[in-house]
């Protein structure tokens, strides 16, 4: 008899246990919340939503999966940085645990809001002398990411023009005032400048604060008689990248871009990093930060590969004819 009672008594135990571990087995795993921030537009066909979309594909690549173990809060300033204090501001108060922030403005206007909450940005053209990070090495606070800063950029995306088109005398150079801070800002001027003397050719700088100066900005160059354009990095020209493909089409104007996703919109070429690989390694941070690694304490990366695309067809819609010397050098040629 105590045999028995003692048998049901294990028996009773162990089916007990049993069920608190399948209870704990099946218990809901608790979704990290990110928080994603732009400053352009949030339409289905804008270089914003593609990139977003290679940043949670290396979400993905890690083992989230949206709705299950990540949920992520999407905001887009629709071209107006004035908007980005109030989402931001918005994130914080929704209470997620990482901020990514696809632009230098996105991030600073983070990063004035937060001290506290981690900041992660996929593209940043000076981060250090823009104020987001105190080196590269060694970010300190709570912002790190991925940086756009290389030597000569501007000057050989100019070169590159020059030489897919001979003769050029006058390019417009299209800027964006506050893109990657002031300081960063007066040196892209200047680099810009000194570089188009050394070609041998005229600058025009032209500005634009968001996508409603897109317009008049066009006109200006072409009031200026400028017969080429290269645009200066910003998060809000790739964000509008359709609209300014389309623009320099409508103005018969052969154009170098940041990146490569302006070519396959319809733009003439372009040199850089690639953009997409970046907001992909983006994912790879945020992963860390959600691990428990202090954002401080993760290096900013530099990209080290730089790709050249070029679209002939624009080129042949242009009545241009690119050098074969060019052509052989691009890392993509769209026929």
């Amino acid at each position: 008899m105590v045999r028995a009672q003692r048998r049901h008594l294990l028996t009773a135990a162990g089916a007990l246990v049993a069920v608190r571990l399948t209870a704990k087995a099946q218990a809901p795993v608790k979704a990290a919340r990110i928080g994603y921030i732009h400053p352009g537009t949030a339409d289905p066909g804008s270089g914003n939503v593609s990139l977003f979309e290679a940043f949670r594909q290396g979400l993905r690549d890690l083992g989230y999966v949206e709705g299950r173990n990540v949920l992520i809060e999407f905001r887009a300033a629709q071209g107006k940085p004035e908007r980005l204090p109030a989402l931001v501001a918005e994130l914080v108060a929704l209470k997620v645990e990482v901020i990514v922030a696809g632009s230098t403005l996105a991030a600073l206007a983070a990063k004035q809001a937060t001290g506290t909450l981690p900041i992660v940005f996929p593209v940043a053209g000076d981060p250090v002398t823009s104020g987001l990070v105190t080196s590269l090495a060694r970010p300190g606070g709570n912002v790190t990411g991925l940086s756009l800063l290389a030597p000569d950029l501007v000057g050989k995306r100019l070169e590159l023009l020059t030489q897919a088109v001979p003769g050029v005398t006058r390019i417009a150079v299209l800027w964006q005032p506050g893109a990657f801070g002031e300081g960063t800002d007066k040196d892209r001027l200047k680099e810009a400048e000194v570089a188009a003397r050394a070609l041998g050719v005229s600058p025009h700088f032209v500005e634009a604060r968001d996508p409603e100066d897109f317009d008049r900005a066009f006109s200006d160059m072409t009031k200026a008689r400028a017969r080429a354009l290269s645009l200066l990095p910003s998060g809000m020209f790739i964000g509008e990248r359709r609209r300014l493909v389309d623009l320099a089409a409508k103005h018969r104007l052969p154009a170098i871009y940041q990146s490569r996703e302006s070519v396959d919109a319809g733009g003439l070429m372009s040199y850089g990093p690639n953009f997409a690989d970046l907001f992909r390694r983006a994912a790879t941070y945020v992963d860390k930060i959600l691990k428990g690694v202090k954002p401080g304490d993760i290096p900013v990366e530099q990209p080290t590969k730089f790709e050249l695309v070029i679209n002939l067809k624009t080129a042949q819609a242009l009545g241009l004819t690119i050098p074969r010397s060019v052509i052989a050098r691009a890392d993509d040629v769209i026929h």
